[in-house]
Order: C-alpha cells, then structure tokens, then sequence
C-alpha cells in the first residue's frame, strides 16, 4: 500500500531518477529536495534510479543520498541491483560513494551472488577482487 510521503517532491524526484534525468534530478537537488526523501512506494531516489547511469549514482551520492539503506519489500541495496543488472559502472560508483558490499537481501544473497546468478563475470570479477568491507579503492 503507497505511503504518503512526507514531502510532495519526493515522487518527483523518484520518478526523474528512475528515467534516468540527470539535470531534472540536480534541479530538484538544487531547489534542496532531501536526496533520502521517500517517495510513494517508500523508496528513495537512488534505490528507484535508472541503473545503468553511474553518473546520476554519482549526483546522488555526492548529495547525500544514503547507498545502504534496504528496499523495504525485498531487501535489495543498489549494489544489488547493479550486479544484477551487470551495471559495473553504477556498482563501481556507489561503492567508490561509500555503499557497501557485505549487507544480503532478504534472501540472504549478496551483490557477488546476484552477479554470478545472472552471468555478469565482469562484476563477479571486480567484487571478488575486494574485501567487501573496505572502502573502494580508487582505480590507478
């Protein structure tokens, strides 16, 4: 059952990340909408984004959006999405933003499970190649 959000842009920031607007996002960000602000379906703008857009993970986490916060229906984090998806760039953004890779969804999976079951090997790559709880390093 949709919430109601306390803030009546939250949907609208929700559902400019979720098609992957870029400057509509930095607008809403810049008129200081809370980057945390849930939206109907109790999700945050960086849990509903458009995935395959690190740059838009990067807006996002530069303002404060919060990377580790669960989705309240699956316990999915965007590191789990991403891996999921095979979105390296996005994963590597939120985990360079400080997102961790050693929380599990609600079925207990981590973000290097979800990749390995969906075949991206380039993200099984990258996630084994680091201890998931530090801090990522940056690329040479």
């Amino acid at each position: 059952s949709p919430q109601r959000s306390a803030d009546p842009m939250a949907d609208v920031l929700a559902n400019a990340a979720a098609r992957g607007n870029l400057e509509a996002v930095r607008m809403l960000l810049d008129r200081t909408v809370d980057p945390n602000a849930v939206n109907s379906y109790g999700r945050t703008p960086i849990q509903v984004m458009m995935m395959g857009n690190p740059r838009l993970a990067e807006l996002l986490l530069q303002r404060g959006a919060d990377p580790d916060r669960p989705d309240p229906s699956t316990g999915s984090l965007p590191v789990h999405d991403a891996a999921r998806e095979g979105f390296l760039d996005t994963l590597v953004a939120l985990h360079r933003g400080g997102a961790r890779l050693d929380l599990r969804d609600k079925r207990g999976r981590l973000p290097i499970d979800l990749a390995g079951e969906s075949g991206h090997q380039h993200v099984v790559g990258y996630l084994r190649a680091r201890p998931a709880r530090n801090a990522a390093l940056p690329l040479e």
